[in-house]
């Protein structure tokens, strides 16, 4: 279908400037490994310290690509289903708010004024321009789906007997979910962070930001990956020549994300001491709750690939994953969504050991959580991003992809690197190894006193994929902006892949029906916590506790060390 040329530019927009910035994010994802790994021996490069860039690393890439994209995709799914722009004011004033927050928290990050990581909870302080920025961002792609909602409401009435299509219902659960849970991070960064940021108020209750931020932090998770999921039902199918096996377990899937995504976030303070063990506990329970779409997506998208490959003949149990289109350029997405999927299998597994209390407690903080978080946000988020990146910038601009086969296998030498690195990442956490640490100035300096050389193979499995992956990502940047400075050869058009149902299946009310499991999902935010909250306000108090951003020791305590130090 054709769109107006100004929902065409915005939408553009938001490709472009996201992967252009990722330009940032990846090089200094490959700083990182060569930190970790011991090839730097320093606290900095080129000015930009480790921390300055290890928080560019995680905000550009899991805050600003992922929502940008999200806010992208959202307008292509909402125009293309049902077939009505939304309104233009929502698209334009979104798009501002969203670029003039990003270009606010890059001014604090680049200048070393925000350096306390994409975890922007309490005791580490950044500006209060990073805080504004960060929220300004957020608002902006509320804006987009407030305008996504009114054309629903129009579409509703004008056929109230069809069922609301697949991919919007993927597209309303992320975008509920997203609502729902960066107004804690909201009201967190406004609210708390900026007035103590800013020196108006001299305390901050520590754990209170860290809750807040978690409520945000882990639903943000199934913000990255929904879109995915979106694909993976509506979009895969069709490039791997297939009919989905169950329409109904999909609408099933999303829903059950709605009600379990939000109230699980504590399940990254299973060490913090102001939770009680009751409360740690049902937020476990709900965690391996999350777990059952995912399965049932795998079961699901399994079975449609099957299909497949016994279509092309295929024979045995397993034969058909030899009948995939692999390595076609001519059907170059597939590649892009089979190996996130794939990737997406152990980010998974590896996500059910961190939900465990005790598991949880032999490899809390340390390298095995990027190594499992990377196999998912850099697994099956990244690459469907990037890979529906392209593929809708060439439709929409009009223009051929350019170094066609660079696009092709890039999905597949990203995967080999993210195995090296995750691997690396998450053997060594079972060693010890901390995560966020620059090893290079310590632990992986043969001239420390603390170089532990357990920790080499595993941070040089990490250099080597990160390597391999900073590689793939050059070969995509090269056959993206090639066809962006193309010119066009052809119409330009919104077209996406549409799926077809392998079975007629009986639509189900409980399915058709948001309401109530709307209703569900804040029982649940509100038994998960209210007892949350009510522990944070009885064991915990606000401090005035400031922290240097390169250690964790108060400043007054390094003070008043250095004087014991001058006085002795």
């Amino acid at each position: 279908m054709k769109i107006s040329s100004s929902l065409k530019r915005v939408i553009l927009t938001e490709f472009i400037l996201p992967l252009t910035l990722l330009i940032i994010g990846i090089y200094h994802g490959l700083m990182q490994v060569f930190y970790r790994a011991g090839v730097i021996h320093q606290a900095s490069v080129m000015h930009l310290s480790y921390y300055q860039g290890l928080t560019l690393h995680g905000v550009i890439n899991a805050i600003v690509l992922t929502t940008f994209f999200a806010v992208a995709f959202g307008h292509v799914t909402v125009t293309f289903y049902l077939k009505k722009e939304p309104p233009k004011l929502s698209y334009i004033v979104s798009l501002w708010l969203m670029v003039i927050g990003t270009l606010m928290d890059a001014y604090a990050m680049l200048t070393g004024k925000a350096q306390a990581l994409y975890t922007f909870y309490a005791p580490l302080k950044d500006s209060p321009v990073f805080y504004v920025g960060t929220a300004i961002l957020i608002i902006g792609s509320w804006t987009a789906f407030f305008g996504w909602l009114k054309i629903w409401f129009q579409w509703r009435r004008e056929h109230p007997r069809t069922r609301m299509p697949l991919a919007i219902l993927g597209t309303f659960v992320n975008f509920i979910i997203w609502v729902v849970c960066t107004l804690p991070a909201a009201y967190s960064t406004i609210v708390l962070l900026t007035p103590w940021s800013a020196g108006w108020v001299a305390t901050v209750n520590v754990p209170l930001t860290r809750m807040l931020f978690w409520m945000f932090g882990h639903a943000l998770v199934y913000f990255w990956l929904l879109p995915a999921y979106v694909m993976y039902y509506t979009i895969l199918p069709k490039v791997a020549g297939s009919k989905l096996f169950s329409s109904n377990a999909g609408r099933l899937s999303f829903l059950l994300f709605l009600i379990l995504s939000v109230p699980v976030g504590v399940h990254h303070q299973f060490s913090e001491p102001v939770f009680t063990p009751g409360t740690k506990f049902f937020m476990a329970i709900l965690t391996y709750g999350v777990a059952v779409p995912s399965f049932m997506t795998a079961f699901n998208i399994a079975a449609t690939l099957e299909y497949a490959g016994r279509k092309q003949g295929s024979k045995g149990w397993l034969g058909w994953m030899l009948h995939l289109p692999y390595l076609k350029s001519k059907n170059f997405l597939f590649g892009y969504l089979i190996c996130g999927l794939i990737l997406f299998i152990f980010g998974g597994l590896s996500g059910i050991v961190n939900a465990s209390y005790s598991l949880n407690a032999v490899i809390h903080n340390t390298a095995w959580v990027p190594g499992h978080f990377h196999m998912t946000v850099a697994g099956p988020v990244f690459l469907s991003i990037i890979g529906m990146s392209i593929y809708l910038y060439a439709k929409l601009s009009g223009k051929d992809i350019k170094y066609k086969y660079f696009a092709t296998v890039v999905p597949y030498i990203w995967m080999i690197g993210l195995v090296f690195f995750s691997h690396g990442m998450m053997a060594g956490g079972l060693m010890g190894e901390p995560r966020r640490t620059n090893l290079g100035m310590s632990y992986t300096n043969p001239e420390s006193p603390l170089f532990n050389n357990h920790w080499v193979p595993t941070t040089t499995s990490t250099l080597i994929g990160g390597i391999i992956m900073t590689t793939a990502a050059l070969l995509y940047f090269i056959s993206f902006f090639a066809t962006v400075f193309s010119k066009p050869v052809r119409e330009q058009v919104l077209e996406l892949p549409v799926s077809e149902d392998l079975h007629h299946e009986k639509p189900l009310p409980i399915l058709m029906n948001m309401k109530p499991w709307l209703v569900v999902m804040f029982i649940l935010i509100l038994f998960a916590y209210i007892p949350a909250l009510r522990e944070v306000f009885k064991y915990s108090s606000s401090v005035k506790a400031k922290y240097d951003v390169e250690s964790p020791v108060l400043i007054q305590d390094s003070v008043n060390v250095k004087n014991a130090g001058q006085v002795k």
